[in-house]
């Protein structure tokens, strides 16, 4: 009886995995994601005044700004602007000093968390910004295919590529308990729940040592937990009651480990994507591992999609959030919107729809 048992489960391994092959073999084409449906164009000038955000404790930071002044100088440009950020200030006076020193495009240096506060800064505007990928994720320059190993083609780009809008959008953190309120800018993903747990408890030294990698094992371990109650509203319709571990809010669904998370998420497509997990058991969380990892059509229980240009959830204790990988407080309210097509982006050439 065992070893009938132990055939059947075989069996059902085999389908699933013949079943998950031809669904990504069928899905492929499908899946193939253009950072957004713009066309690039060219920036059309022939002479830049080029300002730069840059991290200085980052790694590659002398480095890419070595490479920033000899390609300026190359091309005959003035010398670039640099405005280092600090403990204190994380770029969002700098940023304001790039744009009020007349620049053209202001060249970011950093992590994700640096990219977001430029970001903030320049969004609206026609100002351009360029990416120098030296942080941890670099999820935004993934997303718009720059290759992030190579930092002198990514200076090429930021100086000499092409570009294109994308959208922004904006979560309000707000915790009824304590009063405090924040409002952050995102580029990629947000979160409330586990996600956000994850990111607050990864170690630094271990981000330092294995670099995304350490993202997984804080998740390991803050799989285990219970779900929580509490209330979606999508595009200020009727709330919706719901048990979840975690809610994210995607511009763009493309993270560390090559991993296509949300392939439907287009970063110019004004439009969130709104994923809901609400997984009770281990049996939960393999389903949407493999969902994830295979790209299943079929839908899930445990892992629900929405798409929204606003979205407001509430809950009776306060939970922690993110912003692009950054811990972002404790709320019992947050409010999430898009900002359609309103931050330039230097891209490369090559990046077409």
């Amino acid at each position: 009886m065992r070893d009938w048992l132990l055939y059947l489960v075989i069996a059902g391994a085999l389908a699933f995995a013949v079943s998950s092959w031809w669904g990504v073999r069928r899905l492929k084409a499908k899946h193939t994601r253009s950072a957004a449906w713009e066309e690039t164009h060219h920036p059309g000038l022939e002479r830049q005044k080029v300002a730069v955000v840059l991290n200085p404790i980052k790694a590659r930071a002398a480095e890419a700004r070595a490479l920033v002044e000899g390609a300026c100088l190359a091309a005959g440009w003035e010398a670039p602007l640099f405005y280092e950020t600090t403990a204190e200030d994380p770029g969002f006076s700098q940023a304001r000093a790039a744009v009020a020193s007349g620049a053209d495009v202001v060249l970011v240096g950093g992590g994700d968390g640096t990219v977001r506060v430029v970001a903030d800064v320049l969004a609206h505007s026609d100002i351009a910004m360029g990416l120098l990928p030296l942080g941890t994720g670099n999820l935004l320059a993934r997303n718009i295919h720059l290759d992030i190993g190579n930092l002198h083609s990514c200076v090429e780009t930021a100086l000499f590529g092409h570009q294109r809008f994308i959208d922004t959008a904006r979560m309000k953190v707000a915790n009824g308990i304590t009063g405090q309120s924040s409002e952050h800018a995102f580029l990629v993903i947000a979160g409330i729940g586990m996600d956000a747990e994850v990111v607050s408890d990864t170690s630094d030294g271990l981000k330092k040592a294995v670099g995304w990698l350490a993202y997984t094992e804080a998740g390991v371990r803050h799989l285990p937990g219970r779900r929580k109650r509490v209330s979606i509203s999508l595009d200020d319709e009727p709330e919706q009651s719901r048990k979840i571990r975690s809610v994210l809010f995607a511009n763009c669904g493309l993270i560390p480990g090559g991993i296509d998370f949300i392939p439907q998420a287009m970063i110019d497509d004004g439009m969130l994507d709104v994923v809901v997990m609400s997984p009770r058991s281990a049996i939960g969380w393999l389903a949407m591992y493999w969902k994830i990892v295979l790209k299943h059509k079929r839908n899930l229980p445990v892992m629900t999609y929405y798409r929204s240009g606003k979205v407001v959830i509430t809950c009776a204790e306060p939970m922690p959030t993110q912003v692009d990988g950054d811990p972002s407080g404790e709320a019992t309210k947050v409010t999430v919107q898009i900002a359609p097509r309103s931050l330039l982006v230097r891209v490369r050439e090559d990046e077409a729809v």
